[in-house]
C-alpha cells in the first residue's frame, strides 16, 4: 500500500528500523538527550548537604549533588585526571567531597578540586579549570532537569510551555502544588522496548479498552479510544459511581488544596518531550521519568506524589498506587511485545495511525526535525 493509496482516516508511523537501529538511537542521543532538559532527580531525595545521586542522560552518567551551600548542582561523572568514573554507586552521602577511586583526586560539593596526591607541588595548576565539569540544572515541579548542551534551549519554552500547552496554562499545574508533594511510593520498571513505544503508547488511548480494565472503571470515556492529550485542556472525567482514583474506585484522600472545582473529579496526562509523563488527578500527582539505556531497554521510574499530611498521618495509599502501577504493567507487557516485530519485514515500512491517534504524526514530525532525517 503505498500514501496514495491509503485512506485518508489513516497515516503512516515511523518505519520499525526507527526502534531497532543502534546507529539512529546514538544520533537520538546526540541529538535529543544530550541537548533537551531531561527530568532527572526528585529534590527532595537530595535534601540534605553531601547527598548525590548518579543518572544517565544519554551516554553520559551525571552527578547530581547537594553542596555544602544547600545549592543543588550537576557535574559530569568523570575525573578530570583520567578520566575515571566519580561516584560508581547510584546514590548515597558525602561528608565534604568526592574523591576518584583511581588516583584519589578529590572534589569538593561546589565541584571544585581540592586535593590530588603531589597537588601542592603543581602550583600552575588552576583547582577551578580543572573541576568537574558543570552540567546545566533548573528546578521545577520539584525535579532537578538537567541539559548537557553548551547553551541549553529555553527552559520556559521547552518544559513549561509544553505543560502550558496541552494544558491551556500553567495556572493548571500550579494548582497541584507539585514541589511541595511528598513521595509516597517509587517503582522503577526495567523495559525491553525502544523509549519511543513507550512515549507513543503513553499518548493515545486507542488500546485503553482492549488493556485497562481498571482505568477504563474509572474514566469511562477512555473506553472510547480518545486519549486525554487529544484535547487542548481536556481532563477525562470520572465514571459517576467512582469516589477516587483508585484501583477499586473507592475514595481516595479529598483533593489537593490548589485543585479548583472545574478540575476535581478529572484526571490531566501531559507528556513533555523527550522523557516525562504527568499525570494530574485531585488528591496525587504521578510522574514517570524514561531513561533510555539502550535501543530496545528503558528504564522508567514512576513516582507517586501526595499530601504531606496524607503520608504524615500513616493513610494505606495501596489502593491509589495499585491503579497506575496495573496500567503501567499493562502498557509497557504491550511495548515489549512490539518491539520484536518491529525488526519485521512485515513492518519495514512502519504502520498506521487511526484518527485518535493522528497527534501521534507531530511527535514523529518533531522527531525527524530534531534527527534532520
Amino acid at each position: 500500500m503505498t500514501a496514495t493509496d491509503r485512506q485518508a482516516s489513516l497515516i503512516s508511523t515511523l518505519p520499525g528500523h526507527f526502534y531497532t537501529d543502534p546507529d539512529l538511537f546514538a544520533l537520538e542521543q546526540d541529538r535529543i538527550f544530550h541537548t533537551s532538559w531531561f527530568c532527572a532527580v526528585r529534590t527532595a531525595d537530595l535534601a540534605e548537604p553531601g547527598r548525590f545521586r548518579t543518572v544517565q542522560v544519554g551516554r553520559e552518567s551525571v552527578l547530581v549533588a547537594r553542596g555544602r551551600d544547600g545549592a543543588l548542582r550537576a557535574f559530569l561523572n568523570i575525573c578530570r585526571h583520567r578520566g575515571a568514573q566519580l561516584c560508581t554507586v547510584e546514590s548515597g552521602q558525602v561528608k565534604r567531597s568526592f574523591q576518584c577511586p583511581y588516583h584519589a583526586w578529590t572534589y569538593g560539593t561546589d565541584g571544585k578540586l581540592v586535593a590530588a596526591p603531589n597537588l601542592t607541588s603543581m602550583p600552575d595548576v588552576d583547582r577551578t579549570e580543572y573541576g568537574l565539569v558543570p552540567v546545566a540544572l533548573r528546578e521545577w515541579l520539584g525535579y532537578a532537569w538537567l541539559c548537557l548542551a553548551d547553551e541549553p534551549p529555553s527552559f520556559e519554552e521547552q518544559v513549561v510551555g509544553a505543560v502550558a500547552e496541552r494544558l491551556g496554562g500553567t495556572e493548571v499545574i500550579d494548582g497541584y502544588g507539585v514541589d511541595g508533594l511528598s513521595l509516597g511510593r517509587r517503582i522503577s520498571y526495567d523495559v525491553r522496548a525502544n523509549w519511543k513505544l513507550i512515549i507513543e503508547n503513553f499518548m493515545e488511548c486507542y488500546h485503553c479498552a482492549t488493556i485497562h480494565p481498571e482505568l477504563t472503571e474509572v474514566l469511562p470515556e477512555f473506553a472510547d479510544g480518545y486519549a486525554a492529550q487529544y484535547y487542548v485542556g481536556h481532563g477525562a472525567e470520572f465514571g459517576a459511581e467512582v469516589e477516587g482514583f483508585t484501583v477499586d474506585g473507592t475514595g481516595g484522600f479529598g483533593r489537593l488544596d490548589g485543585v479548583g472545582d472545574e478540575h476535581d473529579r478529572r484526571y490531566y496526562a501531559i507528556t513533555v518531550r523527550p522523557q516525562v509523563f504527568v499525570n494530574l488527578v485531585p488528591d496525587h500527582v504521578i510522574v514517570h521519568r524514561m531513561f533510555p539505556l539502550a535501543v530496545d531497554r528503558t528504564l522508567v521510574e514512576c513516582d507517586w506524589l501526595y499530601a504531606p499530611e496524607v503520608l504524615d498521618a500513616g493513610h494505606d495509599i495501596s489502593r491509589s498506587v495499585e491503579l497506575f502501577h496495573r496500567v503501567n504493567e499493562q502498557d509497557f507487557e504491550a511495548c515489549e511485545r512490539c518491539q520484536p516485530a518491529m525488526s519485521s519485514r512485515a513492518y519495514a515500512a512502519g504502520g498506521v495511525l487511526v484518527p485518535s491517534e493522528h497527534h501521534i504524526g507531530e511527535f514523529h514530525d518533531w522527531l525527524r526535525t530534531e534527527l534532520g532525517v
